[in-house]
């Protein structure tokens, strides 16, 4: 029987393949200029293809009689009759633009143009067509390109070699693509807002990887239009048809022309104010029922685009029911110039195969928002002709053919002794240079044994204090992955010298890290391993389990041992960095970071979930012994500043007396509502619209191992933010905590609020300003603290004319802390961000107890760029 099947479906399969005829062709303007991206579509049905960047299409159909359409936005619509039989045949289109008709419109002078009243009808109908159908699935053909048209020299700091060059597969003038993927997505939507992506297949030019897989949904039918990512503006862009756009807008109306019965009016779109999110181009209304037809939409840096030069959507939206249009074709053409990085780019997605009332199993929609097939990545070039509706260029074609080679020659050649030998090579004896200055890494490229070791830069090591003199601190790690199950063994030996106090402090760090992707179900519940096991015992395969029996649940493991004798600030969180004090030691005379040196061991233990639990445990003994200065020397000559103790002098009158402490606690945080993209052998989680909860305690020992502490206290915290769009992020934490127990508690143990005496701005939603360091250090059984900012993102600036230019913007907020009446903190703050890109100023008043403290600057990193960069602490 098995055999007959299998004998039917090769037939059938031979049968329909050999009556297949393919139609081929070369979309024009009257002029012969290429219209790259046309849509073509069999007349009555919603199959078609689209045309590549060179005008060129193919489309295969069985021998019979249709009309063929071809669409291009802002060229009239052509329509060709066909009779197909066994042999291919050419067919090309030649497009006309559009023949618009104004003799019906009279507009007198004062009045309004009729372009508004169209789009008030527009508006009017935005929510009916904004999600048509309570469900559907449809597939998406996703092909991006991204080109390079020229390179720099160098690229942050680094030489681009020829090797590099050939790398990322351009010419030696920078000339080239460096990214081709394509990809063939199934989109599920149920109302009212519930989407899941399977991802069927991929590819990536030059790579195994799966591409870019997710489509650009661009749904001009929503207020706020949400353009890729955050990043290209996070306040996102006002449609054309927003509730609000005839505030934003202005409208001109340039006529009309008719397709299929239907009067397609065409509107000129025209930002009212620069430096606004805000779109211009034209946009295509079916008069009477008011629905978009088409458009041809660009952002420029005036409407506030970030990181992109240009950006221009096409779209072409097509029936697929009675009463339903959904979009058929979106070409998203991008520009950039970025560190002499001169780019363009496009992202293609044609949408097909449209059902209005699928079915979906239960628990369809659940926290997976991407599935990849496990063969994704495995089909083969004659699976992408079949599929492809867009013929690839020439271009493309090399590019494949060149780079896929490369890729499977290393593929094939990784870990022989010639690749290895070339691999060493490259890497290249250690310097004098990157031992002082530049730091190294070195790689031992032994697959079977494979091994790395590294080594901080001595001279940015290198720091001065009151208490060490000049000091110098030796770091590297030695690095033994493990070549089965993941993960690997990290041993980071660190060696500090004082020059001043002479004190030598050695201590070194053992961790073992894993990854782990799968876990087999039967191991998890001691039951059948397999699902048709499962299935013959009567249970349910879940919804994280594939087929093949394996629950994907991605978890990230360390355990690590540390110890030895070390130097240690008073506040753990340690509130000033090394280079700070350094600097202000040096220069202004203030010693504001206070140490001390402690002999150490410390158990840790880090778990990470991909459901968003994180839990750490820990348990620390520490021989905490007293430093006082050694030095007075500085930069500065003939000041009277006299440098303080080396203690915190705001809570002890003197040095406090070596101790030891015994200390246990544990961290855990929680953030509900993860939602994930899952491949075939791992989960990455996309995080959750809900807050980050967090709960830590921590207990003194007293008696164990000689512990003089005996104190217990605990932390709990919330934060999280929210994107108000057009009028900016709001980010906060809040915490509140206490002690259980203060029986015995030393300074160190001692709940710190993290200030900053610096002109360079602590952290952000983390840290006080103003606030001195230890001034307000309690021990109380309860205390509260608050941060909150606002990121205006725009708002506000880009009405003044300085401002919207230089695309600053306005930032504010307050931090505060409440112990009691006695003790207690608040300051507010309001400043200007993504100044460069890079940096934040923000002037901020403090009052403490209720009186009016001081005014001070802080400069720190914020906005596009700098939001993103993290300091050393």
């Amino acid at each position: 029987m098995k055999r007959t099947l299998l004998l039917f479906l090769l037939l059938s399969a031979t049968f329909f393949t050999g009556y297949a005829t393919r139609i081929s062709g070369t979309v024009t303007d009257d002029k012969g200029n290429i219209l790259p991206y046309s849509s073509i579509l069999v007349k009555g049905t919603t199959r078609g293809v689209t045309a590549n960047n060179e005008g060129r299409y193919s489309l295969d159909l069985s021998p019979g009689n249709y009309t063929l359409t071809c669409q291009y936005v802002g060229y009239a619509r052509q329509e060709k009759k066909i009779t197909l039989g066994e042999e291919a045949q050419k067919v090309d289109f030649t497009l006309s633009l559009q023949q618009l008709s104004m003799a019906e419109i009279v507009v007198r002078p004062g009045g309004e143009d009729p372009a508004y009243a169209i789009i008030r009808h527009a508006i009017k109908k935005r929510k009916e067509y904004e999600a048509p159908l309570d469900s559907f699935t449809c597939e998406a053909y996703i092909k991006t390109l991204i080109r390079t048209r020229a390179l720099p020299s160098k690229f942050l700091g680094k030489k681009l070699e020829d090797n590099d060059r050939k790398d990322l597969g351009v010419d030696s003038a920078g000339k080239g693509i460096i990214f081709l993927s394509e990809s063939l997505t199934k989109i599920a939507f149920k109302k009212p807002d519930k989407v899941k992506l399977e991802v069927i297949s991929g590819r990536e030019s030059g790579s195994n990887g799966y591409g870019f897989s997710l489509p650009t949904f661009i749904n001009f039918y929503n207020s706020n239009v949400t353009v890729f990512a955050e990043q290209l503006n996070p306040r996102g862009y006002i449609s054309p048809i927003a509730e609000s756009a005839l505030n934003y807008y202005h409208y001109k109306y340039l006529g009309s022309f008719f397709e299929d019965g239907k009067e397609i009016n065409k509107i000129q779109v025209i930002p009212r104010r620069k430096y606004e999110p805000l779109f211009s181009g034209t946009i295509n209304i079916v008069d009477g029922e008011w629905r978009i037809h088409s458009l041809d939409l660009l952002l420029v840096k005036t409407a506030q685009l970030e990181i992109l030069d240009t950006l221009q959507i096409r779209q072409i939206h097509m029936p697929v029911s009675q009463g339903v249009w959904q979009v058929k074709d979106q070409v998203v053409y991008f520009s950039f110039k970025l560190f002499g990085i001169d780019a363009v780019g496009n992202f293609l997605n044609v949408y097909s195969k449209y059902e209005e009332t699928p079915r979906f199993r239960k628990k369809y929609f659940n926290n997976v928002l991407m599935k990849f097939d496990t063969a994704a990545n495995k089909k083969t070039k004659a699976y992408w002709d079949s599929v492809r509706p867009v013929q690839l260029e020439p271009e493309e074609l090399k590019d494949y053919k060149i780079k896929d080679s490369i890729y499977e020659y290393n593929r094939d050649s990784m870990g022989t002794k010639k690749n290895r030998d070339s691999l060493l090579k490259q890497q290249g004896p250690v310097t004098f240079g990157q031992v002082v200055w530049n730091g190294f890494s070195r790689s031992n490229f032994n697959p079977a044994s494979p091994f790395r070791y590294s080594l901080e830069a001595l001279l940015p090591n290198m720091g001065y204090n009151t208490v060490e003199g000049l000091n110098a601190n030796i770091a590297g790690s030695l690095i033994r992955p493990f070549k089965k199950g993941g993960g690997e063994l990290v041993f980071s030996p660190h060696i500090r010298y004082g020059f001043h106090n002479t004190h030598v402090n050695a201590w070194g760090s053992l961790s073992l890290n894993k990854n782990s992707s799968m876990n087999e179900v039967g191991d998890r519940r001691k039951g059948p391993r397999s699902p048709e096991e499962r299935r013959k015992s009567g249970k349910k395969l879940d919804e994280d389990e594939t087929p093949g029996g394996v629950r994907l649940n991605s978890t990230s493991q360390s355990w690590s041992l540390s110890g030895g004798k070390r130097v240690s600030q008073f506040n753990p969180a340690n509130p000033i960095s090394e280079y700070l004090n350094d600097f202000y030691t040096l220069f202004l005379r203030r010693n504001y970071m206070k140490i001390y040196e402690n002999y150490f061991s410390e158990l840790k233990v880090d778990q990470r979930y991909d459901n968003g639990l994180h839990f750490t445990v820990n348990a620390l003994y520490e021989d905490r012994i007293p430093l006082n200065n050694t030095t007075g020397y500085s930069l500065i000559k003939g000041s009277n500043r006299d440098f303080t103790p080396n203690y915190p002098f705001e809570q002890l009158s003197a040095p406090f007396s070596r101790h030891q402490a015994f200390l246990t606690g544990f961290n855990v945080q929680f953030q509900p509502g993860q939602r994930y993209v899952e491949f075939p052998d791992r989960r990455i989680s996309l995080g959750s619209k809900f807050p980050t909860f967090a709960l830590a305690y921590q207990k003194g020992w007293e008696g164990l191992l000689g512990s003089d502490v005996n104190f217990d206290k605990w932390q709990f915290s919330v934060w999280d933010e929210t994107n108000f769009k057009l009028k900016g992020l709001l980010r906060y934490r809040f915490s509140i905590g206490g002690f259980l127990n203060t029986n015995s508690v030393f300074i160190q143990d001692y709940q710190h609020f993290n200030g900053n005496q610096t002109f360079v701005a602590s952290e952000y939603l983390n840290s006080f300003q103003l606030a001195p360091y230890y001034s307000n250090s309690t021990i109380a059984n309860f205390y509260a603290t608050g941060h909150i900012e606002h990121h205006f993102n725009g708002f506000l600036t880009n009405k003044i004319p300085l401002f919207q230019r230089l695309n600053w913007h306005l930032v504010g907020g307050s931090n505060a802390f409440y112990v009691n009446r006695d003790n207690n903190y608040v300051e507010v703050f309001g400043g200007l961000e993504n100044i460069f890109k890079l940096l934040r100023v923000d002037v901020v008043a403090s009052y403490l107890n209720g009186h009016y403290g001081q005014t001070g600057i802080r400069l720190g990193l914020g906005g596009l760029l700098g939001g993103n960069i993290q300091g050393k602490k």
